[in-house]
């Protein structure tokens, strides 16, 4: 019998070592010195609450899974039904294949097919990496189809800091948040200063259950931005983004069964907000032939 995460793919260096896998093309485990940085899964288990997954061509949610793009009305279907949304994109199940690998290299590509509700083809390849600096991911997504598409783009990994999540200081160079209805649809946006989110200088995550999307984001002069999760002596992992990602999704998993409930901290980089193919916002349209690129990693912090 298959592993339920399909071929593994490890890749190694300086006492750094991930495993992409077949089934997703994201990453099931990254350790650095043999001490996990990811909250990851096994070879045979159905990757968790998207582990490390790939999230396109939309991250996040979709209300009721319909949209309009050019004029022309789409329903996907509801993969997040208790909530009747669509959620996370199309790739999550789909079996990538390895196209280039070395010690410390792999790439994965997926050619995904138009399918109702999304009718337009993409080719979708990551790079991931892994050296002295942390793990790097660089992503290429293009329109392979004759008409543009509508587009979005996320990854979803778990953070372990190496303290209980109420103890972890978060740090999230963001000015906004989203409000959120029942459904964890966007209802409006709020500032975070003076506020219990506001987590533009590290402090302790303590009770708030997060599962929240941070905008406004601040940029260093690269136009990077990160994300810290770290302990009361500051070490811990950092999470990056390039200006491709203008968004910042924190999940604290209170919601997840079992022994993953508050066990780690979810850090998504994200093109665009949930629910971005219905308001627009910051959501991407790619023309036939072109292809939208972005990179983002984890380092640790010692």
């Amino acid at each position: 019998m298959g592993r339920a995460s399909g071929e593994q793919w490890s890749i190694r260096s300086d006492g750094h070592e991930a495993v992409v896998v077949e089934v997703g093309g994201g990453l099931r485990t990254y350790t650095v010195d043999g001490v996990p940085l990811v909250d990851g899964y096994g070879e045979d288990e159905l990757c968790p609450a998207y582990a490390g997954a790939v999230l396109a061509p939309w991250p996040n949610r979709i209300r009721d899974g319909r949209y309009v793009f050019g004029g022309t009305s789409h329903r996907l279907p509801l993969t997040e039904p208790e909530r009747h949304n669509a959620i996370h994109g199309l790739v999550v199940w789909a079996r990538w294949r390895a196209t280039k690998t070395t010690v410390d290299t792999v790439t994965v590509e997926y050619d995904m097919p138009s399918q109702p509700g999304y009718p337009w083809a993409l080719a979708l390849a990551t790079t991931w990496q892994v050296g002295p600096d942390g793990l790097r991911a660089s992503h290429t997504v293009t329109n392979v189809d004759t008409s543009p598409c509508p587009f979005g783009f996320s990854v979803h990994p778990y953070l372990l800091a190496g303290a209980p999540v109420p103890e972890v200081h978060l740090r999230v160079p963001a000015r906004t948040r989203l409000l959120l209805d029942g459904r964890l649809l966007p209802i409006g946006a709020a500032k975070v200063a003076g506020t219990e989110y506001d987590f533009t200088q590290p402090r302790p995550i303590g009770s708030l259950q997060l599962d929240v999307a941070f905008g406004d984001v601040i940029r260093d002069e690269n136009g990077h931005s990160e994300v810290t999760l770290t302990t009361a002596d500051g070490r811990g992992v950092a999470v990056w983004a390039d200006g491709s990602f203008g968004w910042w999704q924190i999940f604290t998993g209170d919601t997840l069964p079992g022994e993953r409930h508050r066990r780690s901290v979810a850090v998504e980089p994200m093109t665009c907000p949930p629910d971005a193919f219905r308001s627009g916002k910051d959501l991407i349209t790619l023309e036939p032939g072109q292809a939208w690129h972005g990179t983002w990693g984890i380092r640790p912090l010692r």
